[in-house]
């Protein structure tokens, strides 16, 4: 059975979120929860809390054992990007997006 969580506008890019998820994407759960704290990106911390939450998700919603669930699959999507602009010389402007991210994690049972 598989369960899932998802945290969608993660004020960070989609670029640097999946550094951090392919860092721990085939690992087992326990061992992946043990590492992500230690890795010094901004977007550990909040991989962490949807990892918690998918986990949650499992044993409280679907009744399943934490010791038997196992990492399916971390999704990481572009959201929504705020257009800006930064003000340049000779009155010219210079755009830029500052980019979000949907996460969702998907536990498994072994």
């Amino acid at each position: 059975m598989k369960v899932h969580a998802t945290a969608k506008q993660v004020k960070v890019s989609p670029r640097k979120v999946r550094l951090v998820a392919d860092a721990v994407r085939n690992l087992p759960l326990e061992q992946a929860l043990g590492q992500l704290p230690l890795l010094r990106k901004r977007a550990a911390n909040i991989l962490v809390e949807v990892m918690q939450s998918a986990v949650a998700n499992a044993v409280n919603n679907a009744k399943l054992q934490r010791d038997q669930l196992r990492i399916a699959e971390i999704i990481v999507n572009e959201g929504q990007a705020l257009k800006r602009y930064h003000a340049s010389t000779r009155g010219r402007i210079h755009p830029y997006k500052k980019r979000s991210s949907n996460i969702t994690v998907v536990l498994e049972s072994k």
